[in-house]
């Protein structure tokens, strides 16, 4: 049990040393058992932070992500976290102005986490395979730069399947409709 936690740890470290290294703007951190991000990341990548657009921590088990980390990694265009036990993200996420695409699939959202609502360059939200039953449809009505929202196997409520073209400038993707049942 030991060599396999030292030899995640090794490894995450080496990903981190390799993105600083070479300067790169995306850092991978997925598949790597992760239960919150480590602190001492931000120390170590403390000269590079602002050069990070891409950062996928999918398939980890993380149960939240701070707000230090939302404000650490500010020029953020792309966030992965698929995979994951998140149910909501905090406030911080609308200080992500460049934040283009958001990968929130095969988590345990109920709600539809509205702050990302107020994200003005947001393109892209994947929530499929949440639980999530109601949206903010006249929040995301008004999202301009959003062009593709999957909330595809997730229980969501039938007023969500009339936000169709041209009420919205976005594709949405559902799962099919239960066929109903007559007695």
């Amino acid at each position: 049990m030991q060599k396999r936690m030292g030899e995640a740890v090794a490894r995450v470290a080496r990903k981190v040393n390799d993105t600083v290294e070479n300067k790169a703007d995306s850092l991978d951190l997925a598949n790597c058992k992760l239960m919150t991000f480590p602190v001492g990341i931000y120390k170590a990548m403390r000269s590079v932070t602002e050069g990070i657009h891409r950062i996928s921590l999918a398939n980890n088990e993380l149960k939240s992500i701070t707000s230090r980390f939302i404000t650490t990694f500010s020029q953020l265009r792309e966030l992965n976290l698929a995979g994951n036990y998140l149910h909501r993200l905090p406030e911080e996420i609308t200080s992500l102005l460049h934040l283009r695409a958001i990968n929130l699939s095969r988590n345990r959202f109920r709600r539809f986490p509205e702050s990302l609502a107020t994200v003005p360059s947001l393109e892209t939200i994947d929530l499929e395979e949440n639980e999530i039953a109601e949206v903010p449809t006249e929040k995301l009505a008004s999202m301009a730069s959003l062009r593709s929202l999957n909330l595809r196997d997730n229980p969501v409520g039938p007023e969500v399947r009339l936000l169709v073209r041209p009420l919205v400038p976005f594709d949405l993707l559902l799962s099919p409709e239960e066929p109903t049942r007559e007695a």
